[in-house]
């Protein structure tokens, strides 16, 4: 997809009042083939009630059919989607409830476009029964399922009846609705522990609790229930028997408004950290074509039994011994659905678009292939050695797809200058690699992840990697308790063992004196005396140097070499060659290191030495010294690391939901008020 670069007909400052901005599209993205387009006609002008990658994904697909597209944004969010847009309407202030959530601002938007359909991507309004309702009383098309289906699907308690009824495997549990936490307590113990508590209208890990005994129980339904109410505006909840150490693998299925309906093979998406998938792939190594066949029936029993028409997922969790039990349906286009695409050749959003308007599959069950395997990494403006995960925010003051790549795909809705905030998901891109088999598509996402420029924010590329190249993910020997059994103690990054650690401080010295040299080639010999302090008391006509490398608490005696763009570094015991172009102003460092080659990133490089190289995903903090300097920092005071025993600071930005304390309460000052926005590492309570 080729798309035209970003020019504003009309610009207009966003006053609530639904003003409307008319754009063309920047963007090529690199995509698993989608086979042969159909140019049935369906809709001349599509409105995406969403935002981000995923209204860039429909837009996408629109421009291919020939379709007009309306993008919907706050007066923060005027970003991508909005540029690839051809009109584009601001639907109210940052908060979720005042924009993508306003039914009247975006009903208000339909009628001023002129907009025939909406598509609602997924999240947001995706799954709302009343949002259908609303546009099917205008004669605007909703591209999903009808109300019946989403109601029924959308209901945890509901939905788990109507797939027993369809004779679907279902996790054993109260069918009914769990009132107060004491009924909760009386449920569990009848259950038997351990038991999960969810939101009957949840989704996407939201409003989910596991508890081990009655304590958790009653502290799980306090939170669950509030959660629930926060994100769905919906506090009920149902317990069921918790499957300990399940995979979580799904069905893709397909159905027409006519009766038929397909299903497009598996997804493994057990990777999660607080049930929320990081990575993916299609389709599973642990599914044999036998069970694969069954889940894909019975997941097709259910998509018949609410007469269901257009994209939706059945998922299931799957046991050591391939029991496979009914989770939940989503009633829309999944964040994963990439994978899908890629093994089977659809595209998803152009089959929910001709299912709208009425057509019939053009497929059949026997013409749905598994070729190759892909995989996906969902890159997060988070900081993974917090929980795994904890929200970034910033601006990407540089950003760099590594789209050069092949069998390479990134579905995001963020360019260079794009601003992560606290009030949206902080997804940055879901980025996909497909390959004949898994190992090829493996090779090529740690590849992908070590070419992903991303400045400006913490990133969970370090996870990723970590993640992928892992012996038991290689394997193919996972469940959802994959982090938590790996990194017990919590992510920590990748560990260097020692030929690691010599090819990271080699390459550090072998970068420092490259850059130390052309410093000297540029400035000439005003330099000449301030080169020497910084790499060694030799002259610079010779090509050999001592130095000291610092890596944490650890300092390391070095002797480099050079001879043109190679070095020889001899560093704790051993020899290390490292040759590359050296190309300062990239933020890409190709190198190959002992014959291997390598993609390290620089973020920084002082003259003083200390250098932060991105190296095997996980970014490290080195300093380069002549043997000199090094002496002499060793008797320089160490800074006293900050007494946090007695305040309390935030993890992450946010918004303070509440505060159960007050001055007076064994504490002795509150710094921060229910509502109040507060960033990462700001200052919360004080202790006595």
């Amino acid at each position: 997809w080729t798309f035209l670069t970003g020019v504003s007909v009309t610009m207009h400052a966003c006053t609530h009042t639904h003003t409307l901005t008319r754009t063309h599209a920047p963007h090529t993205h690199t995509h698993c083939s989608y086979g042969l387009f159909s140019s049935s006609q369906t809709f001349d002008k599509i409105l995406i009630a969403n935002r981000g990658e995923i209204a860039c994904r429909v837009i996408k697909t629109c421009k291919k059919m020939g379709i007009q597209t309306v993008a919907v944004h706050s007066d923060v969010d005027s970003n991508v989607h909005v540029k690839m847009a051809d009109e584009a309407v601001c639907v109210g202030p940052a908060p979720t409830s005042k924009s993508y959530l306003n039914m009247d601002a975006i009903m208000d938007a339909i009628r001023l476009t002129g907009a025939q359909a909406v598509h609602p991507g997924y999240g947001f309004l995706s799954e709302n029964k009343d949002f259908a309702k609303r546009l099917a009383a205008v004669g605007v098309t909703f591209i999903g399922p009808d109300t019946h289906a989403i109601q029924a699907m959308g209901d945890k308690i509901e939905s788990k009846l109507i797939a027993k009824a369809a004779k679907v495997n279902t996790i054993p549990g109260f069918d009914g609705v769990v009132k107060t936490a004491e009924d909760a307590v009386k449920i569990a113990q009848q259950i038997g522990y351990p038991v999960m508590i969810k939101a009957s209208a949840g989704g996407g890990g939201k409003g989910m609790r596991i508890a081990w005994n009655d304590e958790e129980t009653r502290e799980g339904f306090r939170f669950s229930s509030q959660e629930a109410a926060s994100s769905f505006g919906d506090d009920r909840l149902l317990i069921e028997k918790y499957i300990d150490n399940p995979r979580h693998i799904e069905i893709q299925v397909l159905a027409d408004k006519h009766g038929n309906v397909l299903w497009l093979n598996e997804r493994e998406c057990s990777i999660q950290r607080r049930n929320q998938k990081v990575v993916e792939e299609a389709p599973s190594m642990f599914l044999d074509a036998d069970t694969r066949r069954v889940m894909g029936e019975q997941a097709v029993q259910l998509a018949k039994a609410v007469k269901y028409s257009s994209a939706g997922t059945v998922e299931f969790l799957v046991d050591s011994k391939k029991n496979f039990y009914f989770l939940e349906m989503n009633t829309r286009l999944q964040v994963e659905h990439p994978v899908t695409e890629c093994i089977t050749g659809l595209d998803l959003v152009e089959q929910m678009i001709r299912i709208a308007k009425g057509y019939q599959l053009q497929q059949k069950q026997e013409d749905i292939p598994i070729n190759g395997w892909a995989i996906e990494s969902r890159v997060y403006a988070e900081d993974p050695f917090k929980s795994f995960g904890l929200p970034s925010i910033g601006r990407l003051s540089q950003y760099q797809e590594p789209l050069k790549l092949s069998h390479v795909r990134v579905d995001s809705g963020i360019e260079e200058g794009s601003d992560i905030n606290i009030y949206y998901d902080p997804m940055i891109s879901k980025l996909v690699t497909y390959g004949a088999t898994r190992a090829e598509a493996l090779a090529r996402m740690e590849d992908a992840l070590d070419n992903y420029v991303i400045r400006g924010v913490t990133h969970n590329i370090p996870l990723l990697r970590e993640i992928i190249t892992h012996p038991r993910f290689v394997s193919g020997d996972i469940s959802t308790n994959f982090l938590p059994e790996v990194y017990p103690e919590g992510f920590k990054g990748h560990h260097l063992d020692e030929d690691r650690c010599r090819e990271l401080l080699a390459s550090a010295a072998a970068l420092h004196v490259t850059s130390q040299l052309y410093s000297h080639k540029i400035l000439g010999t005003q330099s000449d005396l301030m080169l020497c302090y910084r790499v060694s008391s030799a002259p610079m006509d010779q090509n050999n140097w001592e130095l000291c490398v610092e890596l944490g608490q650890e300092l390391h005696d070095i002797e480099i070499s050079k001879s043109g763009n190679s070095y020889i570094v001899k560093v704790d015991g051993g020899q290390v060659e490292v040759c590359g172009d050296w190309n300062l102003a990239s933020p890409l460092l190709p190198l190959t290191i002992n014959g291997t080659c390598r993609m390290l990133q620089c973020l920084s490089k002082e003259s003083s030495g200390n250098i932060v190289l991105q190296y095997m995903g996980t970014l490290f903090k080195v300093r380069v010294l002549s043997k000199l300097t090094a002496k002499l920092n060793s008797y320089m005071p160490e800074k006293v690391s900050e007494d946090t025993s007695s305040i309390l600071r935030s993890p992450m930005p946010g918004t303070v939901v509440a505060m159960s304390v007050k001055p007076g309460d064994t504490v002795k000052s509150v710094h921060c008020q229910p509502g109040e926005t507060v960033g990462e590492g700001d200052l919360l309570v004080e202790l006595e």
